[in-house]
């Protein structure tokens, strides 16, 4: 038997060996936690709220729509993500309408005024949620900023301040991170608002799919590398933020916007509206053809259903309009976002097991192109023919000045229309006139506005397009400039993941990202085209705007595989010079005799029962004066202990609302009243409510003021 004697230490070299096999753990766990994660990730959020009074907001296209308050405020949320070579992207989601061109370009030179080369074009993607229910004015292409009486300057710079601001707290933000994807099907959040279009699409497609409206909630999860907590997600989910509708006059980020708050409040517990350091958002996905109002169509005095085809009523029976699943749309709005967050608020708790990290480097290409001269080559189904296919020049259909089911348009137009008329086409030919090259290549759509043809002033839509590819791992954001339908997006989807594989690169999972970089109305598929509902006659650039788009976005994935550089492409046009504005701006403001700005003219009742709403009202200066970024034309303060006053809500609260009203033009009087709902979890105690606003001096100025009302008691 071998008798080798067993080593013998002393206290010294055991206590030697257990701290160095200590260090040498430490060592290995964090190379391990550093290998796995691989990512640096920092979010950032900021308030880029417009004007909320006197702009017409956009989405509607109804320039009796302006603001005459604030129910949400708008919020830009950033996510800026890093892998170990430091490859860097940037995805932000914004509670706009859209995006402009313009605006990414003055964020992007904002950013690289302090940071360089570091964020441009390429990298960064600036996506719309698409909202309805803000203001508008920042687009610069005369069709979109119509209804906004033109440029609005004070959009704009909002816009670019706040996300550039967000992108600027998610820089320094940076942290080890690792990166989840995770997904989970929401059934009663949307519905198709153009069936009939949807089913001209290929049945062996469709049958494909159980529902003729995307339902997976697809969630990017960014939790911290030390510990796993998370710190960010970004929901795409297809539904139009339409809940308020066109009778709507208070800012508002509708069902997404509010889904988004209440996410972060849930993560960020005792944190006021748009603070805390989890951010949440809610972006916009193939919502083309997707619609909240869960109720379906009905006849506004009959309430029967509407002609499927045509979206219209019999002579009497009123308009057709989509509603629910609320008895109003502030109720509608807070359904929809609850079914949102509960689902996004699942996939994020800690024993949800349907998450799958995101592994592998991260890569970007962008491309500009003319969608104007774009060719390709397509296979036509209906002649099984491979056929050479173009793109038009711009042009809008008579069904888009029919509207949709989420908001109806004007005059008598009708959904499907695919005959013209005489006298429309004489208006039409006055503003621009379509050649028969025009009429041919946008067939089956008659031409209700040439907008191509137009110049004067400036464009009225874009021709110059930007395509974008952001690349996580196997996880890519396909960043499209509009509203792709919801088989347009599937095709997208599928289009890129088989394109990457075919390239030698990795099977992807593919999110759109809706209404990126710039706006250029609806995408369709060829064959929802041809039935020319309202997103056929705004697809702009002709029946096969898509098949275009899908040979582009497989070009790009394919460069970015092959690690292949791309030409940058056109540039869109330059035109801030030519931009008009018939909104004027504050002159000045005024106040009664023996009155004071900020005096209170209606004070709260002395006591108030939870599930009641207490309200003031003030003599006040117009909002514009003063965007009051990342604070408050109001708080709802609790008296403490101490005697002190503690803000519990703003006036970014789903809880609270004001309306300015313009009591005398000539005079320039105005008032501004405060409502706040006061919900079961508000507990008993002594309460006040403090406005602060500026006003315009009428020689000039701009100065601020407080108000405060009396106290009063919960009960």
């Amino acid at each position: 038997m071998d008798r080798r004697q067993t080593p013998r230490w002393n206290s010294a070299e055991l206590g030697r060996v257990g701290v160095m096999s200590r260090w040498l753990l430490l060592v290995i766990l964090a190379l391990t936690v550093r290998v796995s994660a691989g990512y640096k990730v920092g979010v950032g959020r900021a308030d880029c709220t417009g004007p909320s009074v006197e702009i017409t907001f956009m989405g509607y296209a109804q320039v009796t729509q302006r603001g005459t308050g604030i129910h949400l405020r708008q919020y830009a949320r950033s996510f800026v993500i890093e892998d170990e070579p430091g490859t860097r992207v940037v995805f932000v989601s914004v509670d706009a309408g859209m995006m402009g061109h313009a605006v990414k370009r003055d964020v992007l030179a904002v950013l690289q005024k302090k940071y360089g080369p570091l964020y441009t074009d390429e990298n960064v993607v600036i996506s719309g949620s698409h909202t309805h229910s803000t203001p508008g004015g920042f687009l610069m292409y005369l069709l979109y900023d119509l209804t906004s009486l033109g440029f609005v300057p004070e959009t704009f710079n909002a816009l670019v301040h706040g996300i550039a601001q967000s992108v600027i707290r998610a820089h320094n933000n940076m942290v080890d991170a690792r990166i989840y994807v995770a997904e989970t099907e929401v059934l009663d959040a949307n519905i198709n608002r153009s069936p009939s279009a949807y089913e001209n699409n290929p049945e062996e497609e469709r049958a494909q799919y159980r529902h003729n409206v995307d339902k997976t909630l697809v969630q990017l999860q960014f939790v911290h590398g030390r510990d796993g907590t998370p710190f960010g997600a970004i929901n795409w989910y297809a539904v139009h933020p339409t809940s308020m509708n066109n009778t709507n006059r208070l800012v508002s980020s509708d069902n997404v916007g509010l889904a988004a708050v209440m996410l972060e409040l849930e993560r960020n517990p005792g944190a006021l509206v748009g603070k805390g350091e989890f951010v949440g958002a809610f972006a916009s996905s193939n919502l083309g053809d997707s619609s909240p109002n869960i109720e379906g169509p009905k006849c506004e005095k009959t309430g029967l259903p509407c002609d499927v085809l045509t979206s219209s009523c019999p002579s009497g029976a009123g308009a057709c309009f989509a509603s629910g699943p609320g008895r109003d749309m502030f109720e509608s709005t807070a359904i929809i976002a609850d079914r949102l967050y509960r689902a996004a608020a699942g996939l994020l708790s800690t024993s949800n097991t349907k998450a799958r990290e995101v592994t592998g480097p991260i890569g970007f290409v962008h491309q500009y192109i003319d969608m104007t001269t774009a060719e390709t080559v397509h296979f036509d189904r209906a002649t099984r023919t491979m056929a050479r296919v173009r793109g038009c020049l711009p042009a809008m259909g008579y069904s888009f000045a029919a509207g949709t089911t989420d908001g109806p348009g004007a005059f008598d137009f009708q959904q499907g229309t695919i005959t013209d008329n005489a006298l429309w086409n004489a208006v039409r030919d006055f503003i621009a006139e379509p050649t028969q090259d025009d009429k041919d290549c946008q067939a089956p759509k008659p031409i209700l506005l040439a907008t191509g043809r137009a110049r004067f002033p400036y464009d009225w839509q874009p021709k110059i397009v930007p395509t974008q590819l952001l690349v996580v791992g196997d996880f890519a954001m396909a960043a499209v400039p509009g509203e792709f339908t919801t088989m347009a997006g599937r095709r997208l989807r599928t289009a890129v993941a088989r394109a990457s594989v075919a390239a030698g690169g990795r099977d992807l999972q593919v999110v759109v990202a809706g209404l990126s970089n710039m706006y250029t109305s609806y995408i369709t598929t060829p064959e929802e085209y041809e039935i020319q509902r309202y997103e056929g006659a705004s697809t702009l650039y002709g029946p096969h705007t898509l098949t275009l788009y899908l040979e582009q976005y497989k070009k790009l994935i394919g460069a970015l595989v092959r690690n292949e550089s791309i030409p940058a492409g056109p540039t869109p046009p330059y035109e801030d010079d030519k931009q008009i504005s018939l909104t004027t701006g504050v002159i000045f403001d005024s106040h009664p005799l023996g009155k004071d700005f900020g005096d209170v003219k209606v004070q709260p009742e002395p006591v108030y029962a939870h599930g009641t709403t207490a309200s003031a009202v003030f003599i006040a200066g117009n909002p514009r004066n003063n965007l009051m970024h990342d604070k408050s034309f109001f708080t709802v303060e609790q008296q403490q202990m101490d005697g002190n006053w503690s803000v519990i809500a703003t006036d970014a609260n789903w809880e609270t609302k004001f309306r300015w009203e313009r009591t005398s033009t000539i005079l320039g009087f105005s008032d501004i009243e405060f409502s706040w709902m006061i919900g079961p979890t508000i507990p008993e105690g002594t309460y006040r409510i403090r406005h602060f606003g500026y006003y315009r001096y009428i020689l000039g100025g701009v100065y601020p003021y407080v108000g405060v009302t009396n106290t009063f008691t919960v009960e």
